[in-house]
């Protein structure tokens, strides 16, 4: 258990930076669930769409730390060449 004041304003510190990046990740797998939907449906325009709305969230959330820079990399990669390839 914490003792000191510092270690107490950690634990709510990390408390609250987890509940927002938790709901980063969730807003960007939104994104991408968009896209998926619109390429399994085979409605090329709304997955085009889709994709220019969701390539900047990813490019967010590496920014703001919350997914790594490589891992954003290949689901825009995935993303675009399954968007291309309808």
């Amino acid at each position: 258990m914490a003792n000191t004041l510092q270690a107490k304003k950690r634990i709510r510190r990390n408390n609250k930076r987890a509940e927002i990046n938790g709901a980063r990740k969730s807003r960007i797998r939104g994104f991408i669930k968009k896209v998926e939907t619109a390429v399994t449906e085979g409605d090329k325009a709304a997955a085009q769409e889709a994709l220019k709305v969701a390539q900047p969230e990813i490019a967010k959330g590496v920014s703001k730390g919350v997914l790594h820079k490589n891992t954003a990399a290949r689901k825009m990669s995935r993303l675009s060449k399954r968007v291309s390839a309808l």
